[in-house]
């Protein structure tokens, strides 16, 4: 059976091609003109140039290709403006939905990777996220996310939208970053305000989201993590027993990290791109709650995790080590 995985190419994508070929489908990585696809080169898989943006170009690409299912991992993390934002996420999924609904009447699945940030954290530390909470994102990001969602529900075809937390694993660049600074000595945090965190292994992810093509339920809404809680200093704490390392603990104010946020924010507007830290951003990274149930995903698609934070960061860890990122 085919299926076209957008956004392959990423950190996620890699993770989900994986998957796809272990359940033995035959993979289409959905790519941009302009993606790196070397580290895919080992894989045996077929490739599609994919525009978004374009329907027409899209309806012609499905069809051409047959697929029995799709899973939508490709958007945008990093944008300029609630606008850029839109058309990268939501836009590209209406856009991806119309075109698959008219080439494909035979299409089993489509899985659409949003995120947790649709939802938004919560203000009480004491409460979790259902999909029941009413959403209420933070980010441009996250709004967009939602917007793609919502864009989604009305399509006439089978759908279904995973919400994952934090994701990491091997290949990962963003917490990769926070991870070379623990090992280097260095553990710096946001305020000391205390948090409660939650993140899900992308290995589980991409499973779940292969698994999830032969499930019957559609037209559902899943949140994803691996099922429980950490407070704000457990990563750095299982990367220090990792490395038998001992780190500077450092508290920035978190009216520095405005500031800094502000200033960084008006020196991206001129080149028309969009910072990793913005004030926004801050939100995210300082929200007191970010703990969801996935009590419909054990129940409904058979979701329990295989890694909790210790072993999945450990596997990275000895990924990014073996490969010399670390």
């Amino acid at each position: 059976m085919k299926v076209l995985i957008t956004g392959a190419s990423g950190f996620v994508g890699y993770h989900l091609i994986e998957s796809a070929l272990a359940r033995g489908l035959d993979v289409t990585a959905g790519i941009r003109q302009s993606s790196q696809v070397g580290h895919l080169s080992g894989l045996a898989i077929r490739y599609a140039t994919l525009d978004l943006a374009r329907k027409d170009q899209l309806a012609e690409e499905l069809d051409k290709g047959g697929y029995d299912f799709i899973i939508h991992a490709a958007g945008a993390t990093k944008a300029p403006t609630q606008e850029a934002y839109d058309a990268a996420n939501a836009a590209s999924t209406e856009n991806l939905a119309e075109a698959a609904r008219t080439a494909l009447p035979n299409l089993k699945k489509l899985v659409f990777l949003s995120s947790l940030a649709a939802i938004g954290p919560l203000g009480n530390r004491e409460e979790a996220i259902t999909e029941d909470t009413q959403p209420n994102p933070v980010t441009a990001y996250g709004r967009s996310k939602l917007l793609a969602e919502r864009r989604l529900a009305i399509q006439p075809l089978p759908w279904l939208v995973l919400r994952p937390t934090a994701v990491y694993g091997p290949r990962d660049k963003d917490i990769f970053i926070l991870l070379r600074l623990i090992r280097r000595g260095w553990e710096p945090y946001i305020g000391k305000a205390p948090q409660r965190l939650s993140f899900v292994y992308v290995k589980d992810l991409s499973d779940l989201a292969v698994h999830a093509l032969f499930t019957e339920h559609t037209h559902r809404f899943y949140n994803v993590t691996d099922g429980r809680a950490y407070d704000r200093y457990e990563l750095a704490g299982i990367v220090k027993a990792y490395f038998h390392r001992r780190t500077l603990k450092f508290f920035v104010p978190v009216p520095l990290v405005k500031i800094i946020a502000t200033g960084l924010e008006r020196v991206y507007e001129r080149r028309h791109k969009s910072p990793a830290l913005n004030r926004e951003k801050l939100q995210e990274l300082t929200a007191p709650n970010w703990v969801c149930r996935i009590d419909s995903a054990r129940r409904e698609l058979g979701f329990w995790p295989d890694y909790d934070l210790k072993n999945g960061l450990e596997e990275t860890l000895e990924w990014y080590l073996r490969n010399g990122w670390l």
